[in-house]
């Protein structure tokens, strides 16, 4: 910590340790925040104010395979750019997604046993640790028991979640790493950071409690090898919007489009608080998919901005910015975060 603050290390890599207030930084050019998902704005923002130097803007690389929708508002705005990557890493084959109807729960459960007798492996998510009777969902306790004991009582299936301790939680990982564990049930501890490309089947119960983003993660966990690998969701939530919200996720493998589909479903959020969701009736948009549109759409703000500043040729655009301002929509410019 005493080097970073002197400036004797020229690259520091970290968790959200990094955030403490005990690291300072003499003079920070340059963040990447790689899963930004996984970060919120004031996170985010905190290290812009350890950047060593008040007068200066650190540069800002953030990464993610699914934008939160505030993200994207900001990319419509003109305040980011994007860069996207929509090739597929070699010998990757796209992950088959299907939403499980009760009825078919049981097709499901022999497709897995098919699997894993050709030598593949399997993760099954649920939403919560332990039972509740208030949330009704499914718990990683309640269905390791079913699994191991009733439906899958010859195969080797470990669990996962948060309240184990760091020792359990590196054997059981190294366990179903080296392919010693046929089924592994875990929360959501698994969403970004696992890597096992044997696995290629990941099942995921209560589906409606997660967001699309984090299913896309999810899904992320499997096809990381050269097999065919598959999804299934399973949801007891019927209603017409929550089949449609997973359905988004059957129809498409491309992040940013899920993104764009959370956006629609969620609000854009706070462009210039720290609400990351949520409706803001300034963002009316129909597509954020089209990226050549963006582009023109940015070039043309900046070429007016650039031969009319006080937009004197533009007294609507003027005098909607100004009814803006003078409502209390737009806050002052020196409060908006860092991305």
């Amino acid at each position: 910590i005493k080097q970073i603050k002197e400036g004797k290390m020229s690259l520091v890599i970290g968790t959200h340790a990094l955030i403490q207030k005990d690291v300072e930084f003499k003079n920070l050019s340059l963040i990447i925040i790689d899963e930004q998902h996984r970060f919120g704005v004031e996170q985010r923002s905190e290290l812009k104010n350890k950047s060593g130097d008040n007068k200066t803007m650190p540069h800002f690389l953030s990464m993610t395979a699914t934008p939160i929708p505030r993200t994207l508002a900001l990319v419509l705005y003109g305040d980011l750019d994007i860069s996207l990557i929509k090739a597929m890493p070699a010998d990757r084959q796209p992950i088959i997604t299907k939403l499980v109807e009760a009825k078919n729960r049981a097709k499901a459960y022999d497709f897995i046993n098919q699997q894993i007798a050709t030598g593949r492996q399997v993760f099954v998510i649920c939403p919560l640790i332990d039972p509740s009777d208030k949330l009704g969902v499914k718990s990683v306790t309640e269905e390791y028991e079913k699994l191991d004991k009733e439906i899958f009582p010859h195969l080797k299936i470990d669990l996962l979640h948060g309240k184990l301790k760091p020792e359990a939680k590196n054997e059981v990982m190294s366990k179903f790493q080296d392919n010693k564990t046929n089924i592994l049930v875990s929360t959501s501890v698994v969403e970004v950071g696992v890597d096992i490309p044997n696995a290629t089947v990941m099942m995921i119960e209560g589906a409606d409690r997660f967001g699309l983003a984090q299913l896309h993660q999810f899904r992320g966990r499997v096809g990381r090898g050269q097999h065919q690998s598959y999804c299934f969701l399973f949801t007891d939530n019927n209603s017409s919007h929550t089949i449609e919200r997973l359905k988004t996720l059957t129809s498409t493998l491309d992040g940013f489009k899920l993104a764009e589909a959370d956006l629609q479903y969620r609000g854009s959020g706070d462009i210039y608080g720290t609400m990351q969701s949520g409706y803001n009736n300034q963002l009316i948009i129909k597509s954020l998919a089209n990226i050549p549109l963006l582009k023109k759409s940015k070039d043309a703000v900046n070429n007016i901005i650039k031969a009319d500043p006080e937009l004197k040729h533009y007294p609507k655009l003027n005098k909607k910015i100004f009814q803006s301002k003078n409502s209390g929509e737009v806050a002052n410019p020196s409060n908006i975060h860092l991305e």
